[in-house]
């Protein structure tokens, strides 16, 4: 069976050897990396431009988009037909190849999140490597914990205030350094897809720009969104642990700090929303007005046959009603974890009807094609290719972020930055 064939309808006249071949996990594949690229970027708000309102946050932010970072990988992985050549692009990167460019990217990216994460944490680990060292009694666990702190200080136990100061200044201009090269890591995303003459769809010199400001979005969107969801659980938490370990935050302080934080944050989701939307819209009404050759085929898949895909929930519910949320006046938390859903919704769509939708349409520009989301696998391939796979991609940032966050506490630390 031809790579393609087990998910793809075809409609009047379409070439023999013509599939969708770039599936759900080519969606899943620039939404996460969207998804790094925002999230680094919330972070920065705080350690780059000094918007202490978002220091919880930002914190938050940096080590989710390190649990982020891995993932945006495994789409690839998954949907190549030899996943044991992909490693081919971290070892042999250069810059002839979009894709090869990628390992270049990704690997400057990862050194640069890593050295951030590694300042902004570096007195925990001190800190926490001294009273391992002196606790009596200690477990193997406490053993396991003290060797792994140890060596995560790389040696330097210094925590006096002139070493913090330090700390602090690495940690900006780590954070200065990595807001282009995060846009460059989803921004080559964008220009794959952009550079592609041969599709209608996707060639536009605004594909990189559009991808960036999108990027933003969803990444702020989905810290917004976890911030929220683990806030309440730190508010279920303490109001049942109290009881025993009286100094703990209360309910009501950390409900307090909760809501300052995803108020201020959401004024930027806005602007990047708008930011976002302008582009989009900027690109189709540029088509619209130059009337390409192609252009007939495209009115007919945007205006016709994705019509609901694009203008009701890409536009309308990813966009336009999460923005009228969050600019009403009393923003409640239940409202903000709403419009951020949607936000992410309108996102994933993006990708959805850029990526889909640009291998809708047969290179005859006489027949369409439809992809066929495989649903419940019958083997490997459409376990890959289909819904269970993109499930698998998004769950696991969220195991990863659970174990990080046992050596980065988001919320335990208190440093100086």
């Amino acid at each position: 069976m031809v790579h393609g064939e087990a998910w793809t309808l075809k409609e009047f006249f379409v070439y023999p050897n013509e599939y969708i071949y770039w599936t759900i996990q080519i969606v899943m594949y620039p939404f996460m990396t969207g998804l790094v690229a925002g999230a680094f970027v919330l972070s920065s708000l705080y350690h780059v431009f000094g918007i202490k309102q978002l220091k919880d946050i930002a914190r938050f932010s940096l080590v989710f988009s390190f649990a982020l970072l891995p993932v945006a990988m495994i789409p690839l992985q998954l949907h190549l037909q030899h996943p044991e050549r992909g490693i081919e692009v971290m070892l042999t990167p250069h810059f002839t190849s979009a894709i090869a460019a990628f390992g270049i990217a990704f690997s400057t990216y990862g050194m640069i999140v890593a050295s951030e994460l590694w300042f902004v944490y570096r007195r925990h680990f001190v800190e926490t490597a001294l009273a391992l060292k002196v606790k009596r009694g200690k477990s193997l666990l406490d053993k396991a914990r003290y060797l792994l702190f140890s060596l995560l200080t790389l040696g330097a136990w210094d925590i006096s205030e002139h070493a913090l100061e330090k700390d602090e200044k690495a940690v900006k201009i780590m954070a200065t350094v990595g807001i282009p090269v995060a846009c460059l890591l989803h921004g080559y995303a964008g220009f794959i897809f952009g550079s592609v003459k041969a599709n209608a769809l996707w060639t536009t010199p605004l594909m990189p720009f559009i991808f960036i400001c999108s990027a933003v979005v969803s990444g702020i969107a989905l810290c917004v969104l976890c911030y929220i969801v683990t806030m309440e659980i730190r508010k279920l938490l303490a109001a049942w642990r109290r009881k025993r370990y009286p100094d703990l935050p209360t309910p009501e302080e950390i409900k307090s700090v909760e809501m300052y934080e995803v108020t201020m944050t959401a004024k930027y989701l806005v602007l990047a929303l708008c930011a976002a939307l302008g582009l989009e819209l900027l690109d189709l009404l540029f088509r619209d007005y130059a009337k390409f050759r192609s252009w007939e085929i495209v009115r007919t898949l945007i205006y016709g046959r994705d019509f609901v895909n694009v203008f009701i929930v890409q536009y309308g519910l990813g966009n336009l009603l999460p923005m009228a949320l969050f600019l009403l006046p009393r923003l409640t938390m239940k409202r903000a974890a709403f419009a951020t859903i949607l936000v992410l919704m309108g996102v994933f769509m993006m990708r959805w009807n850029l990526v889909i939708g640009g291998q809708a349409f047969s290179a005859s520009f006489a027949g369409f094609m439809h992809y066929d989301l495989p649903v419940i696998p019958h083997d490997m391939e459409t376990f890959k290719e289909g819904l269970l796979g993109a499930l698998l991609v998004g769950i696991t940032p969220f195991v990863l972020f659970w174990g990080l966050n046992k050596i980065f506490p988001v919320f335990k630390c208190e440093d100086s930055h």
